[in-house]
């Protein structure tokens, strides 16, 4: 009868999104990126290494987490939560681009075509950081 929300759909759920917001994140930023650094009016720049290290890292970890969700290999779960880690860090990294710098010669930050500012960003990426709060729980309590 009623057995509620099952563990691996939320899982899997979670593991679209984590996608999505890689490849948002590639989308958005990748025609930003001027000389090296995404230097726009009244934020901070980031690095285009940066912005490389969020995508290769975004895709391993997703090919990856998915082999582990498909197989049960809770190694490779473990393996692939590292680079979930990595993937959250860097992105709250290129979040940051959306402080303002407070310089002298600084402009008001500019609102993008998605969106009225970093609203679409933080949601994705401190939506990450909750979301790989949870694959760590599911992972470490041997529930995928």
């Amino acid at each position: 009868m009623g057995r509620g929300v099952e563990w691996s759909n939320v899982t899997w759920f979670l593991t679209a999104l984590g996608a999505v917001v890689v490849l948002i994140t590639r989308v958005r930023l990748g025609g930003t990126v001027v000389d090296g650094t995404g230097h726009g009016a009244g934020r901070h720049g980031y690095s285009a290494i940066l912005l490389t290290l969020h995508t290769v890292v975004g895709v391993v970890t997703l090919v990856g987490w998915v082999v582990a969700l498909v197989t049960g290999r809770r190694e490779v779960a473990l393996v692939m939560l590292a680079g979930w880690w990595l993937l959250t860090v860097v992105g709250l990294l290129l979040l940051a681009r959306w402080l303002p710098s407070g310089g002298r010669h600084s402009e008001d930050t500019k609102g993008d075509a998605w969106g009225s500012g970093a609203g679409l960003s933080v949601l994705g990426h401190v939506g990450m950081l909750v979301g790989v709060c949870y694959f760590t729980f599911v992972t470490v309590t041997d529930r995928l």
